[in-house]
């Protein structure tokens, strides 16, 4: 038993966890992305309350969430345990640095893009996820729905709250596009005959789920939707 603690405990075992909880995270931004899109079917949110309203009330969702929020939790963790490891193994810097020779700024800063995306998600759990599984929407829709879609809808005439928003998503395409290939190496999940397909997919993964989370906020504010 302790063997297999010491395995996850040693840095291969860390990176392991990172790997595996970076995935898990890729896919569930993709359930979350498809679900929040439905809004720009532009129908007063009647689709989108319905797929909000399975979300909520499926037993399999709701023990995804349990899953999605140990995994989230120990994607953290483990972020700062590597990070303070790896300085903690370079406590002196090199004279020479020549970080961009090596590899993109974004690389070099999966530190602070994640803070930053800590940051959005205290605040987006707060206006979103705690309202409609604790405290209760008081409004409901044509079917009889709790109404989600008029909380987002009153959330992003904030301005701020919208500029927020589409900075975190700007963090959060950097951080995939090094972490979407990096998962899949991490996991083993690369060779030289599909590495290229991996980091294509990886970029317009990136680009397309953060341009469309982005988009939401704006359509809001500036009235694209109703």
């Amino acid at each position: 038993m302790s063997g297999f603690g010491n395995a996850f405990s040693s840095s291969i075992g860390k990176k392991f966890i990172m790997g595996a909880t970076g995935i898990f995270l890729i896919l569930f931004l993709i359930v979350h992305c498809g679900i929040n899109a439905l809004i720009f079917l532009n129908d007063g949110g009647l689709t989108f309350n319905i797929g909000a309203h399975f979300m909520a009330t499926n037993w399999i969702i709701r023990a995804g969430e349990v899953v999605l929020m140990i995994g989230l939790l120990a994607h953290i963790f483990q972020a700062l345990r590597l990070t303070l490891q790896n300085n903690k193994a370079r406590p002196v810097k090199y004279a020479v640095n020549d970080g961009k020779a090596n590899s993109k700024w974004y690389s070099r800063s999966m530190g602070l893009l994640g803070t930053l995306l800590l940051i959005f998600l205290i605040v987006h759990l707060s206006n979103f996820w705690v309202v409609s599984r604790f405290t209760g929407i008081p409004t409901v829709d044509a079917n009889g729905h709790e109404d989600l879609y008029a909380v987002m809808k009153a959330t992003f005439q904030n301005p701020l709250i919208v500029g927020l928003y589409v900075l975190s998503m700007i963090s959060l395409c950097y951080h995939l596009l090094h972490g979407f290939a990096s998962a899949f190496q991490t996991m083993g999940w690369n060779h030289s005959k599909y590495n290229g397909i991996i980091k294509g997919a990886g970029i317009w993964y990136s680009i397309i789920i953060s341009i469309l989370f982005a988009a939401m906020p704006i359509a809001f504010h500036f009235g694209f939707i109703q």
